[in-house]
């Protein structure tokens, strides 16, 4: 599976951008996608994750009630809506996807990330 992410740039505080990622290759395979940021000098942490069947949701608590994320399964595309963006939002946001090998086995796939700054 290829992710591509595309959408981050420079926002002042309080405004508003959208990501996309685009998967492609055994794209049937992915039972769940997310949203993970990775700011300087700290740890990667998960965004914003839905899995592929049902849509089903989860978000980390500092994004609850400002980002959505989306999927079009039709499109294999991820979307991921960011409002009332704050400067400690400024990250890298990496595009995640996650399907079961032929073993059952977990397997991950990362975008390049995309560099999403908020200025105050």
């Amino acid at each position: 599976v290829q992710l591509v992410e595309s959408g981050g740039g420079l926002v002042q505080a309080g405004g508003s951008l959208r990501l996309s990622c685009v998967a492609s290759g055994s794209t049937f395979s992915i039972n769940a996608m997310g949203w993970y940021r990775q700011a300087p000098g700290k740890q990667r942490e998960l965004v914003a994750d839905i899995t592929t069947g049902d849509g089903s949701t989860n978000y980390a608590d500092s994004v609850k009630g400002r980002f959505t994320i989306s999927r079009d399964n039709a499109k294999n595309t991820m979307y991921l809506q960011m409002n009332s963006l704050k400067p400690e939002d400024t990250a890298v946001y990496y595009c995640h996807a996650r399907r079961y090998n032929g073993y059952g086995v977990p397997v991950g796939s990362w975008g390049q990330g995309t560099q999403v700054t908020v200025s105050s």
